[in-house]
């Protein structure tokens, strides 16, 4: 059987710094990614191939066809606003027509094709709503209902997930008890779904059958902040991302 195809977009920021001393001042940026934990997962077991398109480069190299979103099993949304992929190059720098990437995500997930979203800053509704997936094509492809507003939830003394439907295949071999997050995005589970995990009163893992395809929404990150490193370099995890790319791809 060939290796589950992945493609991982976003999970890279740049920053910029001023720095004051006294009268002078200098600047310094610096570029920083936050899918190394998942890397790791994936790359410990055969049968995974990963790329992963970073923010900056997503808005022109994101597949603008179903046949180059076709060339990948499973899709990976995480920390990467609305925007990004509906701004092409060619409409926000010359005023040409492109492909909607929103509904070109859609009708593949509809016709067999694995999508997950990962909660952060520019997922779901994000840092101020800016994310806005709330009601896009892609907010109809996954399982949850997505707020107009800022979903984020801060915890940071610690929340404790808790295993709700712990015979899903993602969910196969894993303990109940897990670490604690730090944080994650406020979710409405659709009826249809399926969750398997919340904290406290919120979904933080959820899935179901989208037409011939799957997707799935995890409410935390996949790295630091909101995913500690106690948790990202626990056992389960690397289990709990390889079953649930093996789940979205129907394997």
């Amino acid at each position: 059987m060939t290796n589950i195809r992945v493609l991982l977009a976003g999970e890279s920021w740049i920053s910029s710094s001023t720095h004051f001393k006294g009268w002078d001042f200098f600047s310094s940026t610096v570029y920083e990614t936050g899918m190394e934990f998942l890397e790791k997962a994936l790359s410990a077991e055969a049968g995974f191939d990963l790329e992963h398109l970073p923010s900056h480069e997503a808005a022109a190299k994101f597949p603008l066809t179903r046949e180059a979103l076709d060339q990948y099993d499973v899709v990976i949304l995480s920390d990467v606003g609305a925007n990004t992929l509906l701004l092409h190059p060619d409409t926000w720098l010359h005023g040409k027509q492109v492909p909607n990437r929103l509904k070109l995500l859609e009708q593949w997930v509809r016709d067999g094709g694995g999508l997950a979203m990962a909660g952060g800053y520019y997922s779901f509704a994000g840092i101020y709503g800016a994310s806005k997936y709330y009601r896009t094509p892609v907010e109809q492809a996954l399982p949850v209902n997505i707020h107009p507003f800022d979903d984020r939830i801060e915890a940071p003394e610690g929340v404790t997930p808790e295993i709700r439907i712990a015979q899903h295949p993602i969910l196969a071999g894993l303990d109940t008890t897990w670490p604690s997050l730090l944080g994650f995005n406020e979710l409405i589970a659709k009826p249809e779904a399926e969750v398997l995990a919340t904290v406290g009163e919120y979904p933080l893992l959820v899935v179901w059958q989208y037409g011939e395809g799957r997707s799935l929404a995890w409410a935390s990150d996949i790295g630091p902040h909101w995913c500690p490193t106690s948790f990202a370099t626990w056992d389960g995890y690397s289990r709990l991302w390889r079953q649930a790319i093996t789940w979205l791809a129907g394997r």
